[in-house]
Parts: C-alpha cells; structure tokens; sequence
C-alpha cells in the first residue's frame, strides 16, 4: 500500500529516542521529510545518521522542551527547513510516578504543554498542507487503573479529550486529529529493557496481563503511527486508537 507520505513533512518533538525515534525511521522509510529534536545532542544525532541513508531532508535540534519559547522556536526553524509542515507529532514525556503538585507540574512542563505548544506553532504550516495530520500521543494508563493514582495517567486521559477536540475544531479546515494510546512499548532505549533486567517481578507481572505474550514493538508501533498521519488515512479524524496487545481489557470503542 502507498500510504502517500513520499514528499510530505513531519515535526516530530522528543524523537530523538524510543517511540518517537522509531516513528522518524519509518516516515522517513516511507520518504517523508522530518524534523527530530531531543534534550541530548548525541542522541540527536544517532538518529540523524540513521535516518540519511533514506535520502529525505532531515532538520535537528537539541533543545529543552520544558523551556516555554523552545518548541515553538523549534517548530518555526523546522518548517523553514522542510518547506512546511504536513504532520506533527509529540512524544515527550515524564512520569515521576507520585500524586504531589511537583510530580503534576513537571508532567505538564514535559509532557502537555511541549505538546500544546508545538501544536499551535504548527498550525499556519498544517493550514496549508493538502494533508494535515496531528497525532496526540496518550497511554492506555488513561483508560484503564494503573500503578495506583497517577498524574501521569490522569493527564494522558486529558490528552485524548484535547485530541477529540481538536479534529471537531479542525476538521472544517481539513487537519486531522487523532490519539494514539500504547500499552507497554518494547524499544532498545526504551524503559521497559531497565525494567526487565532491574524490576523483574514487576516486569513479569505486566507480561501476565499481556494475552499476546509479548509487548507491542516500537517498529510495530511506529507503522500504526505513520498509517494514521497519512493522506492513506484521511477520513479518520477524533480516533483514538489502541496498540497494546490486548493489555487492556475493556471494550474498544
């Protein structure tokens, strides 16, 4: 299937590991130009080398996303770079895994407001494409009990709320507005390898309550992602679409 992405342009903020990095491998497979940024410039540039052999035009940055003005500097730079914006894409993220205001305020830094922010800064780039394509990034931690009280769940279900208004408002201007929700991700720089090798009885916990008997992988992941920002997906619009191999257990709709 030619899912149209040859020739299109995606931001994509944090992506220069896990999810996120797996996801610019495939649309840049698929040969979508992409603009990666993340805290660390090695990083940065690993994926930047992984990514030039595909022979799309590849914009970085190594930058601080909880910095207000940073994410929009970057989404502004970005554009100038590809010649526009068709799809953006967040994928920061935090969880300091406790319910105190210091734990709800830097998921907000790091997580939502990163997302907000790049979101706005790409809307006169996303006006003009022929294929606008927004991609909120939330976490079955939102839909179902997990790890006890959560900020971090809590606000992931806020994103998806966000997201579904979003393509209301948006739709009429044709920019689509979807949510993806993961279960556990298996990336090699992901968490879960930590975990694995250091919380183990947690980990075979999580995997007993995986029906697939395993995790979803981020290549996996990564094309479910890519297949929904495309103009091969262009009638769906307010989706929320789970990727979790049956980790959770209610009904889907």
């Amino acid at each position: 299937m030619d899912l149209g992405l040859k020739g299109m342009k995606a931001i994509l903020v944090g992506a220069n590991g896990g999810i996120g990095r797996k996801v610019a491998q495939a649309l840049a497979a698929e040969g979508c130009h992409v603009a990666i940024c993340g805290r660390t410039q090695d990083k940065v540039d690993k994926v930047v080398g992984e990514l030039s052999p595909t022979g799309v035009t590849v914009y970085s940055e190594a930058l601080d996303v909880t910095e207000p003005t940073s994410v929009p500097a970057f989404v502004e730079k970005a554009a100038g770079a590809l010649g526009g914006c068709d799809i953006f894409i967040s994928f920061t993220s935090a969880n300091p895994g406790t319910d105190t205001d210091d734990c709800w305020e830097t998921i907000l830094r790091a997580d939502i407001l990163p997302m907000r922010r790049g979101i706005e800064a790409a809307m006169p780039y996303l006006e003009k494409s022929d294929a606008g394509s927004i991609i909120c990034m939330s976490s079955t931690g939102a839909v179902e009990e997990f790890m006890g009280v959560q900020p971090y769940n809590a606000l992931k279900a806020a994103v998806m709320n966000y997201a579904a208004g979003l393509s209301q408002k948006l739709a009429p201007q044709g920019i689509r507005a979807n949510c993806i929700t993961p279960g556990p991700v298996m990336t090699d720089d992901g968490p879960w390898n930590y975990i694995k090798d250091n919380m183990t009885e947690f980990y075979d916990g999580i995997m007993a309550q995986i029906p697939m008997g395993r995790m979803t992988t981020g290549e996996e992941l990564a094309k479910t992602i890519a297949f929904v920002a495309s103009p091969a997906c262009k009638a769906m619009t307010g989706a929320n679409i789970v990727v979790d191999a049956g980790f959770t257990k209610r009904v889907q709709f």
